[in-house]
């Protein structure tokens, strides 16, 4: 690798790190509640294929969500992966109807083998966002005597959201045996606000005080990983490979404060020393490869938010406490199909991938379940090819996902996603011999 295309590894990071810090991500609605909007870790090889990862395994790409694949790096290479996403979001509530649009960073990451059956990985992942701004106007009446209508409105903002950083290590200590750990650092901000004004004739009263609530803090902690895999050989050309996950679930040593007063009135502190709790999860799944041309993922995750505390506001009390919080399950499957690696045809050389999700809610709104989560996806990895390399892979997915509520008073989310990413594969290790 030369000092050139390692200026522009370094560059795409801090391009990529720049993007991140100027959008939080997220326009939904729905992020104002626990930990905000739910990144879901995939990256640019499984996007497109539902974002399937637990019996992943391959020398040629980094599978963060199960840190047990490293060990199956390939011996001579170092691999760094970015990708971004391109986002536009409809959100629909009665007869109302509001599009929004956004781009955000989605994984900057690298690995390679540090000896035999032992690899290495590294990167930063948005794990959650927060973002949004909208609001709502009731009325509630006139007065007899002067004709004037009173109404008031409810306005709702929100942003932050939190971020992780990891180093990895994947370690085949027995047969074909895989065990891994990422050791993670999170971090971020979580701010939300709701401002309530009184108006007469559509002007600003100033007989009636409006009340104002901000909850804020600042958190970071620590996250961890644990992943397990096993290939077993079913056939000359089947592998089918079982994958398992574990992530420790914790309290967060971070305060939470919260803050009201009306106008022209005093204001109200509340400090809540450990607010928030960082649930335990699990997930398992099966990969089957044949030869070198098709693979086919499933994955079932589950995430334990029905046991994990958030700072709420109940019955005008601060607290920190687990009501209203679900415990979320994903299914997710994949395939992708390669129909010859190594053709003179361009057209068999590239990857054609596809996949879909369902997701539960992990948090109520109104006393009513939150929406489910649908996607649909599909994508293809073109291979790059130059003179220098004949490795590397441009991943390009489109994903349509749906946030449907059971509740036909809660706001209904469509969104068309569409994902980029390059996954760079230089042969740093490699020794030549002269003979």
């Amino acid at each position: 690798m030369n000092k050139h295309r390692l200026i522009l590894y370094v560059w795409l990071c801090m391009a990529a790190l720049h993007a991140a810090a100027q959008t939080n991500g997220s326009n939904s609605p729905y992020s104002r509640f626990g930990l905000g909007s739910l990144k879901d870790q995939s990256q640019g090889f499984n996007r497109a294929m539902g974002g399937v990862a637990m019996g992943f395994r391959d020398g040629n790409r980094i599978n963060m969500q199960n840190p047990a694949s490293y060990s199956g790096i390939d011996s001579l290479s170092f691999i760094f992966d970015v990708g971004i996403t391109l986002q536009n979001a409809n959100f629909k509530s009665g007869g109302s109807s509001v599009n929004a649009h956004n781009t955000t960073l989605d994984y900057i990451n690298a690995g390679f083998r540090l000896s035999r059956g032992f690899g290495f990985s590294f990167g930063f992942m948005p794990f959650s966002s927060i973002g949004y701004n909208f609001s709502e106007s009731k009325y509630l009446g006139s007065h007899f005597n002067s004709g004037s209508t009173l109404t008031y409105t409810n306005s709702y903002t929100g942003d932050g959201g939190i971020h992780q950083a990891y180093v990895g290590f994947g370690w085949n200590p027995v047969a074909d045996l895989s065990i891994g750990a990422n050791f993670g650092y999170i971090w971020g901000n979580y701010e939300q606000n709701i401002a309530q004004t009184f108006y007469d004739n559509g002007t600003v009263t100033t007989s009636s005080n409006g009340l104002q609530r901000q909850i804020d803090a600042d958190i970071s902690s620590y996250k961890i990983d644990i992943g397990v895999q096993y290939p077993i050989r079913i056939g000359k050309n089947d592998v089918l490979t079982a994958g398992a996950t574990y992530s420790i679930g914790h309290t967060i040593n971070s305060p939470a404060h919260y803050y009201s007063y009306v106008t022209n009135g005093d204001t109200t502190k509340s400090t809540i020393e450990k607010a928030f709790d960082l649930p335990t999860a699990y997930g398992a799944g099966l990969a089957w490869a044949h030869k070198d041309q098709w693979k086919v993922g499933l994955d079932v995750t589950h995430q334990q938010w029905g046991d994990a505390r958030m700072p709420q506001v109940i019955d005008n009390r601060f607290v920190s406490t687990s009501e209203n919080y679900l415990n979320r399950t994903k299914v997710a499957v994949g395939a992708e199909w390669l129909p010859e690696r190594y053709s003179n045809k361009y057209l068999r050389r590239v990857m054609y991938r596809v996949g879909a999700s369902f997701a539960t809610p992990y948090f109520r709104v109104n006393g009513h379940d939150g929406p489910r989560e649908y996607t649909v996806t599909a994508g293809f990895g073109l291979p790059i090819t130059n003179q220098f390399n004949n490795r590397s892979v441009l991943n390009i997915s489109f994903q349509w996902g749906r946030f449907a509520a059971p509740a036909s008073s809660l706001i209904t989310e469509n969104y068309l996603r569409l994902n980029v990413g390059i996954t760079f594969n230089e042969r740093w290790f490699m020794k030549w011999k002269i003979q």
